[in-house]
């Protein structure tokens, strides 16, 4: 029995391609839906529907899922970005159609009916009995008996006697009267404003239903996405770096920072806090341009967790209750960089700036462990 079920037919080619990355990659990690959940922090009920493609996952999601199977987060979030604006062009779609709907079923509700002509005016209709009667043969010659002749279709698109009583009234007081009398001015102005009033609501319900082939037709033509503000630019990864750093900016994302020399000297900690016993700290380097989270004094399954930039990074405390994240890209202030720590008992907190001593420099909290003698500081 094979373990994922067949993707829905309807679902766009990039979500199928993006939707069967993530299958690959719980595939060859070997891990069951239930592990990916443990390891990444979203429930069971919500892998099962983004791996079945009935919900696009969010992007935390997916970095997660790329730290827990060692993927690269870049592909795959290129991938996720490509299936996130073909999913919203779906779901543009399915609102257009509805709105088609609802319009057809608006008309149909107004008691529209395009197949069958408007009914004439009453002014109209009294010319057209004139007419007729002015048309007699005029080779009948007056008390002789009139030729039958074969019974005409009566045409239902003309107004009879039944839709006017005056006309009848007032051929019952002169029955000599060739014609019914011609309605007054007040009649023929609301007749008039009854076809006016159609004749606007046929022309915009006929616009909405144009606008809606439209965009079913040509998606690309709806709304464009505002897109969103570039953030300010890193330092060019080709300038001058102190002795013994191995990078900055974007080329350190995911990196260890004590490998890369981003520790130590050239690390500050804008930002402590507490989760529970644990000390969660964000630690950030102006030389790199980039930070990390630190989670100290911490109980074995500890975790502390640090996004920004669109990168985010999840470390948990071992057994000597310490453990640091990965670096992520900081291109603002760092003070505004949080990282925020959960227990093993459920406990969550989150780092808050620390104020700043005169020469610029965090200063340290009480609370803040001290590193030993041997210890790196990172």
């Amino acid at each position: 029995m094979p373990r994922w079920k067949a993707l829905p037919e309807e679902l766009d080619p990039q979500v199928r391609e993006f939707t069967g990355q993530l299958r690959r990659l719980v595939d060859r990690s070997g891990l069951s839906v239930a592990a990916v959940a443990d390891a990444t922090g979203y429930s069971k009920t919500s892998w099962e529907r983004y791996l079945n493609g009935r919900l696009l996952p969010p992007l935390r999601a997916v970095v997660a899922l790329a730290e827990t199977t060692g993927a690269q987060p870049a592909h795959l979030t290129t991938l996720w970005e490509l299936a996130e604006r073909a999913w919203s062009r779906a779901e543009m779609r399915q609102d257009v159609t509805m709105e088609a709907i609802s319009v057809a079923q608006a008309r149909a509700a107004l008691g529209w009916d395009t197949d069958q002509p408007a009914a004439e005016p009453p002014a109209k209709g009294a010319k057209s009995a004139k007419k007729s009667a002015k048309s007699a043969p005029a080779s009948q010659a007056p008390g002789t008996a009139a030729m039958p002749q074969a019974p005409q279709p009566r045409r239902t698109d003309l107004p009879s006697a039944a839709d006017f009583p005056e006309w009848a009234a007032a051929a019952d007081r002169s029955p000599a009267a060739a014609a019914p009398a011609a309605p007054s001015p007040a009649a023929r102005r609301g007749s008039r404003g009854r076809t006016v009033m159609f004749a606007v609501v046929g022309a915009v319900g006929a616009a909405l239903v144009a606008g809606a082939a439209v965009l079913l037709l040509n998606p690309g033509t709806g709304p464009a996405k505002k897109e969103a503000p570039r953030p300010a630019a890193a330092p060019s990864a080709k300038q001058a770096l102190p002795a013994g750093v191995g990078c900055t900016g974007a080329g350190c994302v995911g990196k260890d920072p004590e490998d890369m020399g981003c520790g130590g000297q050239h690390a500050i900690t804008p930002s402590r806090g507490k989760a529970g016993r644990a000390v969660i700290e964000v630690r950030y380097s102006k030389v790199c341009h980039t930070a990390w989270a630190r989670i100290s004094r911490a109980a074995q399954g500890d975790q502390a967790t640090l996004s920004a930039g669109g990168h985010s990074a999840t470390a948990r405390a071992e057994r000597d209750g310490a453990a640091y994240t990965p670096m992520v890209e900081v291109t603002g202030d760092p003070a505004k960089v949080a990282a925020c720590g959960t227990t093993v008992a459920g406990v969550k907190g989150c780092s808050r700036p620390v104020p700043a001593t005169p020469a610029g420099a965090p200063a340290p909290s009480a609370g803040s462990p001290t590193p030993s003698a041997g210890t790196p500081v990172r």
